[in-house]
């Protein structure tokens, strides 16, 4: 991956808020890690490059990973040269290669299921095909339609998810979010900041909080960072703060995202997420999560099924998610997962792109039923 500096190329206004830059054969992520203070893009060439960028955190947020690796062997598959295969060849690199990216990060379900809707695009295309260059040019393709689906699925959150709160929760708001999820953790606009996006260009909004997110501080740089960006009356608050702001009646609602969403509602988000739950429940605030349709996995039963990651004990040990100066004493021993589950029974509701998922009269979600139905207008 090479990092570039440069601000042309057709980059609009707005373009430091853009997680992903891509054209037919060229793919360039913006690194996180070094926002706020830094705005560089690293090209990616291929697969590698993909998954080195997800699993180093280059890109994060669950449905941000799952473009950036679809599009990276987008990439790959629009330049490579001297392929020498059949269709069913070429069905089988693209798969190999689908497997690997998934290995990155195996807590959000975007990504899994991004590879599984390409792998059936490209299996069917090849069960006909007589070129090899047919099935990588309908991997492109559906690789490319992802991207803008996304954008469409992160507005229709918002909308839904502002119209709901007002109806359901008051006309003048103020939220707490946790993490990044917005512009920067997906291809654009956002999930529960696209929520807040939306209350604020409605009027509705008096405040959003944002914790740090510690140890990657994606609150303390990303979110904070998106808000000023926007002009978005916002403050920032340590993690340890959450419940205190709560006690004060400083907020109405939390909204966080989601990296998976499981049968019965438990959810895995990013370590932290658990607490603000509780703290929420014993405040009477509501909980809600924002995520897409797609980061919902009706194969797991409840959140003991969902395989927590593990990160290095570099990002405890040092400043900066690991990046700086060593902060905590030699041979301590470290417990750093990058997610929690929080219990359905502590969530209000789910706010997806096809509507609010609400409990039903005996305390419990039954979203297989509702994404039955999702083919209709639901809130």
């Amino acid at each position: 991956m090479a990092p570039d500096f440069s601000c042309s190329d057709g980059l609009v206004e707005d373009t430091s808020l853009q997680s992903i830059r891509y054209k037919r054969g060229s793919l360039q992520l913006l690194d996180q890690r070094r926002l706020p203070l830094e705005t560089v893009y690293l090209d990616i060439f291929g697969a590698t490059d993909g998954w080195a960028a997800i699993r180093d955190m280059v890109v994060r947020g669950a449905p941000a990973i799952a473009i950036a690796a679809a599009l990276s062997l987008a990439v790959e598959a629009y330049n490579l040269e001297g392929f020498a295969g059949t269709s069913s060849d070429a069905a089988s690199f693209l798969a190999e290669k689908l497997d690997y990216l998934v290995s990155s990060r195996p807590t959000a379900v975007n990504l899994s299921d991004a590879a599984k809707k390409l792998k059936e695009v490209i299996l069917e295309v090849a069960s006909t095909a007589s070129e090899d260059r047919t099935v990588f040019q309908a991997y492109i393709e559906a690789s490319e339609i992802m991207l803008k689906e996304d954008v469409a699925s992160n507005k229709a959150i918002g909308s839904y998810g502002a119209s709901f709160l007002q109806r359901q929760v008051c006309t003048s708001i103020s939220i707490l979010t946790h993490c990044n999820t917005g512009s920067l953790a997906t291809a654009g606009y956002g999930t529960a900041l696209g929520v807040i996006r939306a209350l604020h260009a409605e009027g509705a909004l008096e405040r959003a909080y944002c914790t740090e997110t510690r140890p990657f501080n994606q609150g303390s740089r990303l979110t904070a960072f998106e808000l000023v960006h926007d002009n978005i009356p916002a403050t920032l608050i340590a993690d340890s703060a959450a419940a205190a702001l709560m006690q004060a009646g400083k907020v109405n609602a939390v909204i966080v995202g989601a990296d998976r969403v499981t049968a019965n509602g438990d959810t895995a988000n990013k370590i932290g997420t658990y607490s603000l739950a509780v703290s929420a429940k014993h405040h009477g605030i509501p909980f809600f999560v924002a995520a897409p349709l797609t980061s919902i996995d009706l194969s797991l039963s409840s959140g003991k099924d969902i395989i927590i990651e593990e990160r290095s004990e570099k990002e405890l040990l040092h400043s900066r998610g690991g990046l700086g100066e060593q902060v905590a004493a030699s041979g301590i021993s470290v417990w750093n997962p990058a997610f929690d589950v929080t219990p359905a029974n502590l969530i209000t509701g789910v706010i997806t792109d096809k509507g609010v998922i609400t409990k039903t009269r005996v305390g419990t979600f039954d979203i297989k039923e509702y994404i039955q139905q999702a083919s209709g207008s639901f809130c």
